[in-house]
């Protein structure tokens, strides 16, 4: 292996180093003649292909959960039509039923925060060899985490919820 600096174009040299070698010995081959970028590219791209399927199977997996979420809450309010229409229809604002319904989504989120939490600092500590310029208990990652799953629950929840502030009080007595 050969390792030159150079402050012009390292293309460049290319064919100056083969001459070189060649007058050291005509025998030596010289091959796979490559800029420190790419070298130090191709040390890294396991962990670029890795980070890239993690990131890809976690947009899937949060894709999932707020589908998930937006079906248990959308089922829950149909279970609990003729519920909210008694409760409009002795007085319950909008405001309110809307939060009757987001309440239970987040409810479902802070159980999977907690389990998901303990389960980051666990996978971390056996991460942490590959983890670079960051610890496994960092805060900013963690919470910005917590930040978006909490976007993506109200979001999975606003229109089960928005459903469920539109209900008419009559008929949703009316249905069995």
């Amino acid at each position: 292996m050969l390792l030159i600096r150079t402050l012009g174009d390292p293309a460049a040299l290319t064919s100056l180093m083969r001459e070189e070698v060649r007058a050291v010995d005509p025998d030596l081959p010289l091959f796979e003649i490559r800029t420190m970028d790419q070298q130090l590219a191709q040390g890294r791209w396991p962990f670029r292909v890795f980070g890239s399927m993690f990131a890809i199977f976690a947009f899937i997996a949060l894709a999932l959960s707020a589908v998930g979420l937006y079906a248990v809450t959308a089922y829950s309010v149909a279970q609990r039509t003729q519920e909210i229409g008694v409760r409009m229809a002795l007085g319950a604002q909008a405001p309110q039923v809307w939060w009757l319904v987001v309440r239970r989504g987040l409810v479902q989120l802070a159980i999977g925060l907690t389990i998901g939490l303990a389960g980051a600092m666990g996978v971390g500590q056996l991460l942490q060899s590959i983890l670079v310029q960051t610890g496994t208990r960092d805060p900013l990652t963690l919470v910005s985490i917590v930040l978006l799953l909490m976007a993506v629950s109200v979001g999975a929840s606003f229109w089960p919820a928005r459903r469920a502030t539109r209900l008419d009080p009559v008929a949703a007595l009316r249905n069995e």
